[in-house]
Parts: structure tokens; sequence; C-alpha cells
């Protein structure tokens, strides 16, 4: 077990799939722990739950991502009920399927704020609470370095800039100590991608491991990078994908 007792957390995204995965994992690992949600109120207080079922304080917060001013009040109010924060995960992202050609501008739009300015937002509002042995954690997605059907270019492209954020980031933040990091998963068995879904069978052909991830295994990942045994790693890229772009 990583100790990260003492540490205060804020994970974006954390009512469900890989988002709520990171909570548990954060707090069964001994961190107090915030996270937004957009809409699902009743998975958000079941994920709060399950982080004080493990005797770690919980704070859900109700935030559009999309919202610049949601995101500096979610930040605000995490650092009121936590006395401070530690450790950002970037969690929260959504994903439009289509083609370049069919492009809608609005949701090409609605993406990009999500996927692209949320974590931008969200880093520039925490930085200044973090100290020395900070964490910055974004989750990107496999998709960022390989596209390997067509219909999600735009998805892609969100999950791709993730990279230089991460990468730029890094150089900001190190001579504070603050670490910056990626992890790219592949196909994770959540409600937006079922292992039994209509494109899983595909979707596992293209892995080593012929099998989906599980939301648990990416957040290992998190708290690995979270710890003080991480403590060297920065500006680098973890992919949790099965072999998908291997």
């Amino acid at each position: 077990m990583i100790d990260l007792s003492g540490k205060r957390a804020l994970v974006t995204g954390g009512s469900r799939g890989i988002g709520a995965a990171i909570v548990e994992a954060l707090a069964e690992n001994g961190a107090d722990v915030a996270f937004t949600y957009q809409s699902s109120s009743e998975k958000a207080s079941a994920v709060a739950r399950s982080v004080e079922s493990r005797g770690r304080r919980a704070v859900a917060i109700q935030a559009d991502s999309a919202d610049p001013q949601a995101i500096a009040r979610a930040v605000e109010d995490a650092v009121a009920a936590l006395g401070g924060l530690d450790i950002l995960v970037n969690s929260a992202a959504i994903g439009h399927s289509g083609n370049i050609a069919d492009l809608n501008l609005d949701e090409y739009q609605t993406l990009m704020d999500v996927n692209v300015r949320a974590p931008v937002l969200f880093a520039k509002a925490v930085i200044p609470h973090l100290g020395n042995g900070g964490r910055i954690i974004t989750i990107g997605s496999a998709l960022g370095e390989r596209v390997p059907f067509p219909g999600i270019t735009p998805y892609a492209m969100s999950k791709a800039a993730l990279t230089s954020f991460t990468r730029g980031l890094s150089r900001e933040l190190g001579p504070s100590g603050i670490t910056v990091n990626l992890v790219q998963p592949g196909a994770t068995d959540t409600d937006a991608n079922p292992a039994d879904g209509t494109a899983a069978d595909f979707q596992r052909s293209l892995t080593s491991l012929g099998r989906y991830g599980e939301p648990k295994e990416i957040a290992n990942a998190v708290v690995f990078l979270a710890s003080s045994a991480a403590s060297v790693i920065t500006g680098a890229t973890v992919t949790a994908d099965g072999g998908a772009i291997a």
C-alpha cells in the first residue's frame, strides 16, 4: 500500500468510471479527496460514502468543466473544505464520434473546452495552492498517440494536446518541486465504453493482452504517480492500454 496519509486531492469528473476509481484508490491509500461531478448527484453521493467508509474526508462538488467560473469555484470549494491541496487529477472528459466532414462546431468546441481547456484552467487555479511535492496528473488516452480507425479525430486531437500540456507544465513547475504527468488509458471497462459493447471485440483485438483494462488498473497508475515513490518522474506519459500502441 502506498502511503498518501495527510495528502489532499482534487479529482475532476470523479463520480463514475475511471474518475470514481481514482477517487476511491486515493482514499484507500490515505488521501482526503474532493471531486467534481456534473449531473450524477446519486453516483457522487455513493462515491463520497465509499471514501468516508475508509475513514477519509470526501467533498463532492457540482461543477461543469466547460464553465471557467465553475472551475474556479470548484477549486476554491475544495481548498476551503480540505484546508489546501496537494494533488490535482484531471479526469473529466467527454467524447464525440464522427468524421471531420460532418463536424458540428458547437460539439467540437464543447469537446475542446472540457478535454483541453478545463485541465489547463484547473491547473492554473490549483498551482498557487501546491507546495514542494505537489502533483498534477492528467488522464489522456492512447488515442492521443494512435488513431486506429476513423470517426474519432477531434477526440484524439483533444487528447494529443495533453502531451504538450504535461511536458510544458512540468518545465514550469519543476523548480518548485511539483511533478506533472499524463496517464493514457486504452479501452477501459466503463459505462461509456463497456467491455461487452458492440465494438468491444475489435478494441480487444488491438491490444497485446487481448482484454479491456479495469478502472482500478488506471487508478493504480495515478496513485503511484501521486506518491513519493514517483518523485523523480515528471513530464512523463504512462500508457496503460494493454499494449494497443505497442
